[in-house]
């Protein structure tokens, strides 16, 4: 379904046969290069706002690396976008704040699900829909972590609109609402916050495709609020590494099946 355009997707300027099924989606457009360069025969297809698209090789297969932007909007625009030009696997590669102390700087976090606070899947799914990656995604980024030495989490993440809704709730005047809703977050077991993977699980589940999400910890609020050592991680190549073996089982699976 083209909206606005009528040869291209409006927003990714992508069309069928541009891009492989398979499509990693990092948030930032500046690190689409330097995942594509793990593919073979890579080259940019694509520029046009913050999506940024690279498409080449992998075990190959066609590859798309897609860039989504910040925040849940953007993320599911690209995913609708990506499916009509025919993808139906994807993972998500971001970064995120650890919420418990055992989730530290530089670990990953492989997402099982997301909390939905944030306002984007309610105009696609009731709140009592859960925000869950597939499994077979789940699977292929736990196995990948696990071979490639990775130290990694699985479990659920908290996905928001707000960033600063986060780091300076106190200067917010529902203060109130997002210092008690942390708190029980945490003591529900969530690991780490960021805020794409709610969007893109609810979305790939409404349009039947599967998505995953591998997350760098940047940092871990947690541990400086209870004095503990904070170490901050900003290179994501473990992330991306990860993602990409992952991709590369995913891709041997189904051509086995």
């Amino acid at each position: 379904m083209l909206v606005y355009s009528k040869d291209k997707e409006f927003h990714v300027q992508l069309k069928p046969g541009e891009i492989g099924r398979y499509v990693i989606l990092p948030g930032d457009p500046g690190r689409c290069e330097k995942i594509a360069a793990y593919l073979d025969e890579s080259k940019k297809v694509a520029q046009n706002r913050e999506f940024t698209t690279y498409t080449g090789l992998l075990s190959g297969v066609p590859v798309s690396v897609t860039s989504t932007g910040i925040g849940g909007p953007s993320a599911a625009i690209a995913l609708e976008e990506l499916i009509h030009c025919g993808a139906d696997t994807f993972i998500r590669v971001g970064t995120a704040g650890g919420m418990q102390p055992e989730v530290l700087g530089g670990d990953l976090v492989i997402a099982t699900g997301a909390i939905r606070f944030e306002g984007l899947t309610r105009e696609y799914a009731p709140l009592e829909f859960p925000a869950i990656a597939d499994f077979s995604i789940v699977s292929a980024l736990k196995q990948s972590a696990e071979k490639l030495g990775m130290p990694h989490h699985l479990g659920v993440v908290q996905c928001k609109d707000s960033f600063y809704g986060q780091h300076d709730p106190n200067g917010m005047p529902e203060k109130d609402l997002l210092n008690s809703r942390w708190e029980a977050w945490k003591r529900c077991g969530a690991l780490a916050s960021e805020m794409e993977s709610a969007a893109l699980f609810v979305v790939g589940s409404v349009r039947r495709v599967r998505v995953g999400t591998v997350l760098l910890v940047l940092a871990n609020q947690t541990r400086r609020e209870m004095g503990l050592d904070d170490p901050q991680v900003y290179d994501t190549d473990t992330a991306v590494q990860t993602a990409v073996e992952a991709m590369r089982m995913l891709i041997a699976q189904d051509q086995n099946k």
